[in-house]
Formats: structure tokens, sequence, C-alpha cells
């Protein structure tokens, strides 16, 4: 609990502190809220005192006069708080959003993979929106709950002391009561809060995978699977509002007992002709102050163990530190980027993989040449791709590029010289105009139809009557595979990269438009580096030069007659794609 409200302490701090000043404002209203609601029943119980029992009517409208004076007072102040309140909570929680987003886009594959997406869109939306509920409260309980409390208390004991020893007994019990509860409340919530990333999971796999499901007809499997979690969830949502159901109860009789305690004795003391029938409504006013106050900090710490969980959830987002980052000092190579590509000796081992992927991987692709990784499958090539526009980072040996290590460089100009275009083009929701424009942002009609000719995606996308206008789903889902492919091409090429990677990205395409696509691709990167990664002899044969992957090694490296004749390996897969062209 100490470590959670801790994390939950310094994240407040960081992102409250710009909004300072309207905390400041909430906080002198809500003193004046709170100061004006303890004045009211002493108000009331001098009208009951010096008008109502002496039948003084003009005592009973100048101190009515008063009472609604302070009420219009108490109104507009309260309202002016959760205002300004509201505001601060709202900019707290999107500056917390805010710095989530940034902080997830500096992840490398790894840390992306730790995570999950499903996590990390859980803690983003829902894990902030819980602490900033808490916010909002914050500024409204943290300042009336203890002014009420203890202003009640020096109210009410001036009203009458001979009763104030039953609120040494209500308030302990109070606050004892509700504090039990409220330790058993926190594992239950940071339990709920990985639930609710475990169902984002299961349904996110199953909108993504629907095709899937429905091909192989597990449909009830995967209504089992969510039910499952769903459940789960439930049931430790309902553990959890066991819990907090029962301090209503708890708080509502012991009010309720000190109140019938305070009117028995407070009433006795009224026969005895110590106390005045004001004092006593005045007293049992304050008395409800009181305990109004322990009972929203009830609330608040009713709040505080799920806030807590979820902040420990952020705080361990933000404090991941990026595999990737930018070094100190970058270094850039003189000159425009050319384009030169160098391994030199690259291996390379996924985060807890017993072996490594890649090993002693040597070879250098020139600025105007093309270069084709092939390999069977799990050999390696795109894990290579990967590392060369540096998604991952080598373990052994080093990656140039136009001269300097990837590492040495800042990320966002080694990426500036790069066009990647990965296996699974992945488009994003808006229109083909937008999707092209990632490649470059001030790109020109003009310049999206000449790329989009050199893809071979202009035919159906001139045939759609939007044209560049045309509508594209989240992912690509209304395009065919070989579509998206071409659009991730059009997107690559419209930057004139440097260097193209190709990860397998003409395999959805036809003999034919694979053809056609290296055809414009020579002519519009004939100065570029391109390297492909391909499974195809008739994509490959054409190349500069080959790289024969196996397990991880290089066992060849040459054109494709040399490498027919010279590497067995090489041989093998040109000859199975003749035997299945036969």
């Amino acid at each position: 609990m100490c470590d959670s409200s801790g994390m939950l302490l310094a994240l407040l701090r960081q992102y409250v502190r710009p909004y300072r000043g309207l905390v400041a404002m909430v906080m002198l209203l809500q003193t004046i809220s709170t100061l004006a609601s303890l004045y009211l029943p002493n108000v009331n119980a001098r009208i009951i005192d010096d008008g109502v029992a002496r039948g003084d009517t003009a005592t009973i409208v100048r101190l009515g006069g008063v009472m609604l004076a302070v009420t219009a007072l108490q109104v507009a102040c309260a309202i002016g708080a959760v205002y300004f309140g509201s505001r601060a909570g709202l900019g707290f929680g999107r500056d917390a959003r805010a710095a989530m987003f940034h902080h997830v886009t500096t992840f490398s594959e790894q840390e992306a993979m730790r995570f999950g997406p499903a996590t990390l869109l859980t803690r983003s939306t829902n894990d902030v929106q819980q602490i900033q509920m808490l916010v909002q409260m914050t500024f409204t309980m943290l300042v009336t709950a203890p002014i009420m409390c203890v202003g009640g208390i020096v109210m009410a004991v001036h009203q009458d002391a001979g009763l104030s020893w039953l609120l040494l007994i209500s308030v302990p019990v109070l606050a004892i009561a509700n504090g039990a509860i409220i330790r058993r409340m926190l594992p239950i919530f940071r339990r709920m809060q990985q639930l609710i990333d475990s169902v984002n999971r299961v349904l996110r796999e199953q909108l993504s995978g629907i095709r899937v499901i429905r091909a192989f007809a597990r449909e009830s499997f995967e209504r089992d699977r969510f039910r499952v979690a769903n459940t789960e969830l439930a049931d430790t949502a309902l553990a959890a509002g066991r819990w907090q159901a029962l301090m209503l109860p708890v708080t509502t009789l012991t009010i309720n007992i000190s109140s019938v305690a305070l009117i028995w004795f407070g009433g006795k003391r009224i026969d005895a002709g110590h106390m005045q029938v004001g004092s006593l409504i005045a007293f049992l006013s304050y008395f409800m102050l009181i305990l109004m106050s322990v009972l929203m900090a009830t609330i608040f710490f009713v709040m505080l163990p799920r806030a807590s969980a979820c902040a420990e959830r952020i705080t361990e987002v933000l404090s991941t530190p990026a595999a990737i980052a930018d070094p100190a000092r970058p270094v850039e190579p003189l000159g425009p980027p050319a384009g030169l590509v160098e391994l030199d000796g690259v291996g390379f081992r996924y985060p807890g993989a017993e072996s490594p992927v890649l090993h002693d991987v040597s070879f250098t692709a020139l600025p105007g040449t093309t270069t084709a990784i092939v390999g069977s499958t799990g050999s390696g090539k795109s894990t290579l791709v990967s590392l060369i526009c540096r998604l991952y980072e080598v373990t052994d040996g080093a990656v140039r590029v136009d001269g300097v290590d990837v590492r040495d460089r800042a990320t966002e100009q080694l990426w500036a010289a790069i066009g990647l275009v990965p296996q699974r083009g992945y488009l994003f929701s808006g229109t083909v105009a937008d999707n092209l424009r990632y490649g470059r942002a001030g790109a020109t009609d003009d310049d999206m139809w000449e790329a989009l000719r050199v893809a071979r995606a202009d035919d159906f996308v001139r045939a759609h009557p939007d044209g560049l206008g045309m509508r594209v789903a989240q992912g690509g889902a209304n395009f065919s595979g070989g579509q998206r492919q071409r659009l991730a091409i059009a997107r690559a090429v419209i930057r004139r990269p440097a260097v193209y990677l190709f990860d397998d990205a003409l395999s959805a395409l036809d003999v034919h438009a694979d053809a056609a696509v290296r055809a414009n691709l020579r002519q519009v990167a004939a100065d570029a580096t391109v390297i492909i990664v391909a499974q195809r002899v008739s994509t490959v044969m054409q190349a500069d030069q080959v790289i024969v992957l196996d397990d991880g090694r290089v066992v060849g490296r040459g054109a494709h007659a040399t490498l027919l004749a010279d590497c067995p390996t090489y041989a093998q897969f040109a000859e199975s794609q003749s035997m299945e062209a036969s």
C-alpha cells in the first residue's frame, strides 16, 4: 500500500504541478464554502434561541437574511470550486495520457512485446481515468474534509462541551472500521486492473483474427475463452463491490447510533437547564458535519486503493526506459544520405531466447544496387531487416549506414533515410492520400500518383470515384492483401529514401505484378540501395547480389548464376520452386 501510494503521490506531483494556480483557486473557494457551512448552524441556533424562543420577529428576519447571504456565498464558492477542480483534473488526465502515448512511441519492439498492446491501451485510458477521478475528488474533499472535521469539533465544543465525549467515540470507530475495509480492497483492485487487461487482450485477438476463427469454426471455443476472462473479471469486481458496499451500512449505522445518543444525552442536558434547544440543534448539525467529513474521507479512501494500483501500473510504463534510444552525442554522416549499408559480424539474440537468431552475418549493400536475402523459414531474414533500421539492437558486431554505426545516430535521422515496407503492409484509417503522406507529409497529388504508378496501385485507386480520397479502414481491412502491399510500397517510394527495405513485401503480388513493380523500382531507385527479403527465385534472380541465410548464418553470397553452381542451399531453394512451377 505504501509503495503504491508513493507512486500515486509522485505521479500527482509531476502532472498536477502545471495547474498550481487552478488548485490554489479551488482550495481558496472550497475553504470559504466550508467555513460558510460551519457558520450556518450557529446562525440557525441564534434564530431559534434569540428569535423563535423570544418571539422576536426582527431578529428572525435579520438573521434569516444573514443565513441567505451566507448560503448564496457557499453555493457560489462551491460551484467555482467544482468548475476549477474539473478543469485541473481533466488537464491532469490529458497530460498523463499524452505522457503515456509519447513514452510508448519511444518503445522498441522489445518493450512493446513485454507489455503487449492490450495492457498499454488499458493503462493509457482506464488507469489514467481512475486517477483523474481521484484528482477531481481530491481537490474538493482534501480541503473540505479536514476543515469541516476540525472546525466542526471546535464549533460543537463551543456550543456545548458536555457532549463532546460522543465525538471521541464516534469518529475513531468510523475511521477504524472503514480503514480495515480499505486495506482489504487494495489487492482486489490491483487484480481487477490486470483482469481488464486480459479481457481487452482476448477481445482484441478475437476482433483481429475473426477470419481465422470463422475459417476453423472456432466460434464456440472463443466464446468460452471470452466467457472465462469476463467471468473472472466480474467475480473480482463483485468481491471488491461487496467490501465497498459494506462501508455504507457501517457508516450509516455509526452515524444513526451517534445521532440517537446525541439527542438522548442532549435532551437530558436541556431538561437539566445546562443547554438550550438551539444549541442542541446546532450541536447536532455540527456532529453531522463532522461525521460527513469522515464519510467524505472514506469515499476518498475507497477510490485511493484502485487509483494507487493504477498509478503503480502507469509508473511501471513511464519508468521503463526504451532499449533503443538516441545517443548522448549523435553522429551523422557527412553530406546527403548515400545509402551504403554494411553489416560487420552481426549477431542477435532475442531477449530471453536460449540461442542467437543470427551468427556473424557480414555483407555490404552498395548504393545503386539491389541485394536480395533468401533462406528458409526462421533463418533470420526479417530479423536482419529489423536490425538495419534499428527496430532491435544488435548483440554482436555492428550495422553501419553511410559509414556510421546505427547505434551512434539519431533514430529520426536514420529512419528518415530508410523506406521500410514490412511483410504485412499496415494501413491507417483515413484515406489513401493520408496514408501516402505518412511517407512524406508535403507530397503533392502528382507525387502520390507517381508513387502509386511505381507500386502498380494507381489502377484500382483511379477506378474508385474518390481517387486519392478513397477511404481506408483500420489496418486496410477493406483492401486485399496485394492492394495493401502495393499501397505500402507506394508509401515508401514517395519519400525517395536512400535505402529501401522490402521484407517479403511482394509476396501477395502475382508474378507479373511483382516483375512490373521491380522494373519500376529500378527506375526510381536507380541511385538508392535496395534490400529485398523474398521467397521467389523470380524476385531475386535479377539482384546484384544474393545473400543466402541458413539457421542464421550466411552460407552463400553472390549473383544468381554463381550461387546456382556454388551454393547447394540456394540451388535447392531454386530447384524446389522449379518443381512447384512444373
